[in-house]
């Protein structure tokens, strides 16, 4: 699978089948990321299984040149897992953009690129890169099946109350302005890994699921559709992210373009890449480093975990609400999957849902699967790590082999 962003390229050769996949032991044989395109200096970083990860530096122009020196890798004699590009079978697209047009991954044609295309406009930042990534695999690979798997496409199940804005409807008729949600591969995977750990499948159960991360949402999923989820037209609203603003007053916008004398750009890159955690605590936007500043008697540090749960916490109980009931609350991403501290506080404030945490259990949940609630709790507490990639895989197979993804 490719994930082509605007300088990078991140990569798995993944072993599958229907049988695998019903297994699930599907087998990761190599994975890479290729950062820096279009310099001097790009570095690429490549894995075999789970061998030792190597890096390389080296001038990478354009996404067709990292895809040309992942495939050299993949076949290389010594460190490759496969003799000729012609054994790979297809290639599974990340897109993050399908717009109202793609609620399930599709096999990429002529007029599916299009679509693509057309949802450059609602996605400037991500789609063309995927497009890219989609058009170097083509060009090299040739004819092999390629497969296209939306961020937005999971979201495409819910009602008009929750996506559409409090706007002008012709606003959302003429230029398709409404709440999209992303992260969707991510809290789709960790609905159908709750049926494991809870027992249940997940057609017959609420879930609130977080994924948390640099870039954080959270997710209602009744009865295994996405009824209403965090992320909106863009990426930025809903939690605070670690450098992304989230839920503000709209007229702030104005007041602060005139109060900092800002241009539309500048105020845009405040917005993303210097807000949320990062700019509450004047110190990074990963929450690692904010922690062991807060450990040390840091007061903004402090401040802006304080308001990260709490935003949580809200969303949390706001969500519960639309479900009219819960059946477990997950965790995700690689704040929700290794940092036990923002877990517990967020559940600190939730016992009125009935929620209670098993201390011991959340301490030792760190990037494994594990139920870390209290057998009292009213509902289950998981931590399920996400595996975005393997769900692109998995959906590529089903796909080339005719199936609904």
């Amino acid at each position: 699978m490719l994930n082509c962003g605007s300088s990078s390229v991140k990569y798995q050769l993944v072993e599958t089948s229907r049988a695998r996949i019903a297994r699930n032991d599907d087998l990761v044989l190599a994975r890479g990321t290729v950062e820096r395109i279009g310099s001097g200096s790009a570095v690429h970083a490549y894995q075999r299984g789970t061998g030792p990860r190597t890096t390389e530096a080296k001038e990478i122009l354009e996404h067709r040149g990292a895809v040309a020196d992942l495939l050299r890798l993949l076949t290389d004699p010594e460190r490759g897992v496969v003799g000729d590009p012609a054994e790979i079978a297809a290639v599974g697209h990340r897109v993050v953009h399908g717009g109202e047009r793609f609620s399930a991954s599709v096999r990429i044609d002529a007029e599916v690129e299009r679509s693509i295309e057309q949802c450059c406009e609602l996605a400037p930042l991500h789609n063309p890169h995927n497009l890219r990534g989609l058009r170097a695999a083509r060009a090299i690979l040739g004819n092999v099946p390629h497969v296209a798997v939306f961020d937005t496409a999971f979201h495409q199940t819910m009602p008009p109350h929750a996506y559409l804005y409090g706007l002008p409807y012709a606003l959302y008729t003429r230029h398709a302005i409404r709440r999209y949600g992303f992260h969707g591969t991510s809290h789709r995977y960790v609905a159908w890994r709750s049926e494991a750990l809870l027992g249940r499948p997940r057609g017959e159960t609420r879930l609130v699921t977080c994924h948390l991360g640099a870039g954080a949402s959270v997710c209602a999923i009744d009865h295994g559709h996405s009824i209403d989820t965090s992320m909106g037209f863009t990426p930025l609203e809903g939690l605070l992210m670690g450098t992304r603003a989230g839920d503000l007053d709209p007229s702030l916008v104005f007041h602060i373009l005139h109060a900092e004398d800002l241009d539309e750009h500048q105020l845009t890159a405040m917005l993303n890449k210097h807000s949320g955690l990062y700019g509450l605590s004047g110190i990074s936007g990963d929450m690692r480093e904010i922690l062991a500043e807060e450990g040390k008697g840091h007061e903004r540090a402090k401040i802006a975990i304080d308001a990260f749960c709490y935003r949580l916490r809200k969303y949390i109980g706001a969500y519960v609400a639309a479900l009219g009931g819960l059946d477990a609350l997950i965790f995700t991403g690689g704040i929700g999957e290794n940092a036990p501290a923002i877990r517990a506080r967020t559940l600190a404030g939730l016992g009125v849902l009935g929620l209670e945490l098993d201390p011991g259990a959340n301490e030792a949940a760190i990037g494994r699967e594990a139920r870390i609630s209290a057998p009292t709790s009213r509902a289950a507490v998981l931590v399920i790590p996400t595996n975005e990639e393997l769900l692109i895989a998995r959906d590529t197979v089903r796909l080339v082999d005719g199936e609904r993804a």
